[in-house]
């Protein structure tokens, strides 16, 4: 498969998500940033500006990172149903590690999953631009 014109690519991970379009064809892709999220509810965040989290007493630290990940999916997961029931995007593929795809998959909407073309499993959010168009079409080609 190639990544063809119009073509929402989801690069995701815990903390950050990169929602690219291609404005090109498969052969050269060129994906445009088309919105950027970052979980403000982090706790290495937290930590590093020296704010102390509230936690239950038999929570730990992974499980509030973990569901505040899950709410950051769930948001990402309600603006892809927003955006692909306004028409904005016909085909999408999904980047991220196994764990982040399996919990992005069980939160989208119908309508955002009869979309999904295509699914590699690698984060990819710390790569630059130039990098994830090169991976993300290599992957589909092999696929």
């Amino acid at each position: 498969m190639q990544l063809e014109n119009g073509t929402w690519v989801l690069v995701l991970d815990g903390t950050k998500a990169l929602i690219f379009e291609n404005i090109t064809d498969g052969q050269d892709p060129n994906l445009r940033i088309v919105r950027k999220e970052e979980n403000a509810e982090t706790p290495d965040e937290d930590v590093a500006r020296g704010v102390k989290r509230t936690e239950p007493a038999t929570g730990s630290t992974s499980d509030t990172h973990r569901s505040d990940e899950h709410r950051f999916v769930e948001d990402l997961a309600a603006q892809l149903y927003k955006s692909a029931h306004q028409g904005k995007f016909d085909k999408l593929v999904l980047v991220a590690g196994p764990n982040h795809i399996g919990t992005l998959r069980a939160k989208l909407h119908k309508e955002v999953t009869d979309r999904v073309v295509g699914e590699i499993h690698k984060t990819l959010t710390g790569h630059p631009v130039d990098q994830i168009e090169r991976i993300v079409s290599q992957e589909l080609t092999s696929a």
